[in-house]
C-alpha cells in the first residue's frame, strides 16, 4: 500500500464536508439521531446508567457537555461515556451485522460532546455521525471471519472509529487524525465474554468505554501526542495479531483457525475498509430495532408473535416451540444460562426468555425485562417448552439474511409454522416514521408531554440550523 490504512481513513475523514452529503444521507442521520436519543431517554432509570452518572457527579469538573435527559454539565470525556451508555443500555438502538455485529449509534456521543466542548454546529455533528457509521460498518466487513467469530467483542472495532468522529469535530489535521487512530487502536481490544454466558452490566458498557477512550485519544492527538500509524497492518498490529496477515510483506496470509463456530480461513478484506470511499454511504445500509433485545432474536420473536396472534393462541395452549436458526444465533441465544436469566442483560440476550415473554404477553417492550417480569412465574412455566436447533442451511444464508423458522405445537396436536428471513427495521423492511415516532414516544413516556415530544422531534429533524450547545440544551427533561 502506498499509504497506510489509517492515513487513507484520516484523509477521507478530514476532507469530508456537509456539502458532500446527499439529502438521503442527511435524513438518515437524523432518523438515527432520533432513534438513539429515544433510547437514551428510555434508559434514564436503569441502574448501570445511574451508577456511572453518580460517579461523575461526585467527581465534578469542568462544565463542558450535557448529560442527555439529566441536563447537568460535566467534562466532555466523562459525558461521552454516560451518553453512550444511555443510548446502549436498553439494547434497543441500531444494529448492523455482517462479518461482525455492531451498533454505530454508540459513537454518536463522541460527536455531540466534542461539539459542545468546542461550540461546533450540528452540521459538523451530522458529518461526524456519517463517519461513525461509515467506518464502524466497514470494519464489520473487514475481518474474514469477523472478530466476534475470533472470540472478541465488537468494541474492538469501535476503538478505531471513535477517535475519527471526535477528531473530525476537533478539526484535527490528517497527521493528528492518524495519531488519534493509533493511540486508541493500541489499547481498547475487548474480549468476547461480556456477551457470552451469564451477562452483566458490562455487556452494554464495553462499547461506550471504547467510545470514551477514542474521544480522549483525539484530545491527546490535538495536543501533539503520537500514536502508531501502522496500527492496522504493521508488525504486531491489529491484522498481524488477529491472524491472517503477513506484516513483513504486508500481504494476506490466510490461515485455517478454529473459532466459535468451527474451523475457517482467517483473513482480511482491506478494500472493504478503505475502497471506494465517498461513492456511497454505509449509514443507508444500517438497521434499527423493533424490539429491545439482542439483534439475532428479532426474526424469531416476529415469527412467534405472528403465530400466536394470527391463530389466537394463549401461552397455556402451547406444548412446544421449536426454533430453527443459523449456528451463530444458536451459540449466542441458546446458551444454557439463557434459560434462567437473573438480570436484564442476560434476559434480553436470551431467546428462550424473549420467546416465553412473547408467548405470555404477545408483545415485547422494555417492560419485558423489568425485575417484576424477570420473576413472572408464567414465563418460567413455558420457557422449557422452547427448543432450538442450528441449521447449516441457514448458516450459509447469513449475514445476507437472518432466517428463522418457528413451529408452534399446541396441546391438542396442531402445528403452526412461520418463516422469516429478516426482521422489521432491516433496510429491506425499514422502520417508517410512524414506527420511529411510536418507539420514541413510548421510550420517553412520562418524561415529556405530547407537545414536548412533538417539539423534540421537530428539533431533531431540523437540527442542521442549530449549534450543538443549543441542540443539547433541549435534550433535557424539565419535569
Amino acid at each position: 500500500m502506498s499509504k497506510t490504512i489509517s492515513r487513507q481513513i484520516a484523509e477521507f475523514a478530514v476532507n469530508l464536508k456537509y456539502e458532500d452529503l446527499l439529502p438521503a444521507v442527511i435524513t438518515e442521520v437524523k432518523r438515527y439521531l432520533y432513534d438513539s436519543l429515544g433510547c437514551a431517554f428510555g434508559s434514564m432509570l436503569t441502574s448501570d446508567v445511574n451508577v456511572i452518572h453518580e460517579i461523575y457527579e461526585e467527581m465534578g469538573g469542568r462544565e463542558e457537555a450535557t448529560v442527555i435527559g439529566f441536563g447537568d454539565q460535566i467534562p466532555a470525556v466523562n459525558a461521552t461515556l454516560v451518553n453512550s451508555l444511555m443510548i446502549r443500555a436498553l439494547d434497543f438502538n441500531d444494529i448492523y451485522w455482517k462479518e461482525d455485529p455492531s451498533h454505530p449509534s454508540d459513537i454518536i456521543p463522541a460527536a455531540l460532546t466534542m461539539a459542545e466542548r468546542v461550540n461546533a454546529s450540528m452540521k459538523d455533528v451530522i458529518v461526524a455521525i456519517v463517519l461513525a457509521y461509515e467506518f464502524e460498518q466497514r470494519l464489520c466487513l473487514f475481518a474474514k471471519p469477523g472478530v466476534r467469530e475470533r472470540k472478541w467483542h465488537h468494541a474492538t472495532l469501535t476503538q478505531f472509529v471513535s477517535p475519527i468522529v471526535a477528531g473530525k469535530i476537533l478539526g484535527l489535521t490528517v497527521d493528528e487524525m492518524v495519531n488519534a487512530i493509533g493511540i486508541s487502536g493500541c489499547h481498547n481490544h475487548t474480549i468476547g465474554c461480556p456477551t457470552a454466558g451469564k451477562l452483566t452490566m458490562m455487556k452494554n458498557t464495553v462499547d461506550p468505554m471504547a467510545v470514551q477512550s477514542g474521544v480522549f485519544a483525539a484530545l491527546l492527538a490535538q495536543k501533539g501526542y503520537s500514536g502508531t500509524e501502522k496500527v492496522f497492518e504493521g508488525k504486531e498490529g491489529f491484522m498481524d495479531t488477529f491472524i491472517g496477515w503477513d506484516a513483513k510483506d504486508e500481504v494476506l496470509n490466510p490461515r485455517d483457525m478454529e473459532g466459535r463456530d468451527g474451523v475457517s480461513s482467517w483473513g482480511w478484506d482491506v478494500d472493504a475498509l478503505v475502497g471506494n470511499l465517498g461513492q456511497d454511504y454505509k449509514i443507508l445500509e444500517c438497521g434499527m430495532k423493533a424490539f429491545p433485545t439482542e439483534a439475532l432474536t428479532h426474526t424469531h420473536i416476529s415469527c412467534l408473535l405472528k403465530a400466536m396472534i394470527n391463530n389466537n393462541l394463549e401461552y397455556t395452549d402451547i406444548k412446544e416451540v421449536k426454533v430453527t436458526c443459523f449456528a451463530q444465533a444458536y451459540d449466542i441465544l441458546f446458551d444454557p444460562t439463557k434459560y434462567r436469566p437473573e438480570s436484564r442483560e442476560t434476559a434480553d440476550h436470551s431467546l428462550p426468555y424473549c420467546l416465553a415473554a412473547a408467548m405470555v404477553d404477545k408483545i415485547i417492550t422494555t417492560d419485558s425485562f423489568s425485575d417484576e417480569k424477570l420473576n413472572d412465574p408464567r414465563i418460567f412455566e413455558v420457557i422449557d417448552k422452547i427448543v432450538g436447533e442450528p441449521s447449516q442451511e441457514f448458516e450459509k444464508m447469513f449475514p445476507a439474511k437472518q432466517p428463522s423458522r418457528v413451529v408452534v405445537t399446541t396441546n391438542d396436536g396442531n402445528e403452526y409454522s412461520e418463516y422469516l428471513e429478516y426482521p422489521k427495521g432491516d433496510p429491506r423492511e425499514p422502520m417508517t416514521m410512524a414506527d420511529l415516532e411510536n418507539k420514541f414516544n413510548s421510550l420517553a413516556a412520562g418524561l415529556f408531554n405530547e407537545e414536548e415530544l412533538s417539539q423534540l422531534k421537530d428539533t431533531i429533524f431540523n437540527c442542521e440550523t442549530m449549534s450543538a450547545r443549543d441542540f443539547m440544551s433541549q435534550m433535557v427533561v424539565t419535569i
